[in-house]
């Protein structure tokens, strides 16, 4: 059989047979992770003077791109009162009642292993001041991830006990930061963020190797030793504990765990409040969350088993914490939240 030339006639069927191998094209390979929108990276660490003396910087010196805090992924989560079952949904009861006591009573027992003491007493080039620059700028930055607030707590966590371990130079100490996020974020989140991402928030200040090398020396520090009980694991239980003993409705007791979150992260950036423990923390924050609201029935303060002395020796420096930095905290809240509380609550 004599194959055709280049000038030799073609059959119809042979043309179309040529036209529909042309028209094929292979599968394309779906990806299972979704697709997110690339994102401006936030303004690098400022190292300029704190404003006034409270122990907290601004939290909102490092904006997101094109938004503010109310636009945050959290804020618009709660932009909208949700209905009676969507709250419902929010507290799951059933599972507090079967196993709420048992994981409570865990935890506590855990905290004071995990709880850092004096981080900064063996620091010769870390201070409060610049730990306070980097946790105020790192708290947008998890806002921006849209990341939970228990990923925020195991950041704080991890990075002041890799401080008690481990002196660390100045200029190594915004990575540390990020390094810290990341390995929080691998315990809670689903996506977390990625290492170019976090390298792109320092503005190419560190590599990769570098990200990498120190997190493997973190992770050997504290012997992977990670699952540190947080303010937000003891928020979420004292709010089910008082609903589940009819101490206040879910709508009340959802509010004032918002609220109380906000003034959680005020206090994280704040080095006096790490001579508390979690528990005792956020104990003490809904407390003060409810007086805020104003809330009929305010949460039992014995639910923690703290002693009086210490709960009103935190409870006071929470106050004063909120009346100087009230700004920050009404803009880290939902709008129908910003409107109800007072930002100079009565400890009386």
């Amino acid at each position: 059989m004599v194959t055709p030339g280049p000038t030799s006639p073609m059959s119809p069927a042979a043309w179309a047979g040529r036209q529909d191998a042309r028209n094929l094209r292979a599968p394309v390979k779906k990806s299972r992770r979704p697709r997110l929108r690339r994102k401006q990276p936030l303004q690098p660490l400022n190292t300029s003077p704190l404003p006034g003396d409270s122990g907290v910087c601004d939290l909102f010196e490092s904006p997101s791109s094109g938004s503010d805090g109310a636009d945050s992924p959290a804020a618009r989560g709660c932009s909208h009162a949700p209905g009676a079952a969507q709250q419902l949904a929010q507290l799951d009861l059933q599972t507090f009642r079967d196993y709420g006591q048992s994981c409570y009573a865990f935890r506590k027992a855990r905290e004071g292993h995990f709880h850092p003491r004096e981080s900064l007493a063996q620091q010769p080039q870390v201070t409060a001041e610049s730990r306070c620059k980097l946790l105020s700028w790192l708290i947008p930055v998890h806002r921006q991830f849209g990341l939970s607030f228990e990923s925020l707590c195991l950041t704080v966590n991890t990075l002041d006990r890799f401080l008690i371990t481990t002196p660390v130079a100045a200029d190594c100490f915004q990575l540390l930061g990020v390094t810290s996020l990341l390995i929080a974020c691998k315990q809670v989140e689903v996506h977390p963020p990625r290492v170019k991402q976090l390298l792109a928030l320092c503005c190419g200040a560190f590599s990769r190797q570098q990200l990498c090398n120190l997190e493997c020396i973190v992770l050997h520090k504290l012997h992977f030793s990670l699952g540190a009980p947080t303010i937000s694991f003891f928020l979420e239980h004292f709010t089910h504990a008082r609903v589940e003993a009819g101490q206040a409705e879910v709508s009340e007791a959802l509010e004032a765990q918002a609220l109380a979150r906000g003034v959680a992260e005020l206090s994280l950036a704040d080095y006096a409040f790490t001579s508390y423990t979690p528990s005792l923390l956020a104990i003490c924050c809904l407390a003060l969350a409810d007086r805020m609201l104003q809330l009929p029935r305010p949460i039992d303060l014995s639910l923690g088993g703290h002693p009086e002395e210490a709960l009103q020796d935190c409870l006071g420096k929470l106050q004063l914490l909120v009346a100087i930095n009230g700004t920050s905290l009404t803009h880290m809240l939902p709008l129908q939240i910003r409107e109800k509380c007072s930002l100079s609550p009565s400890l009386k």
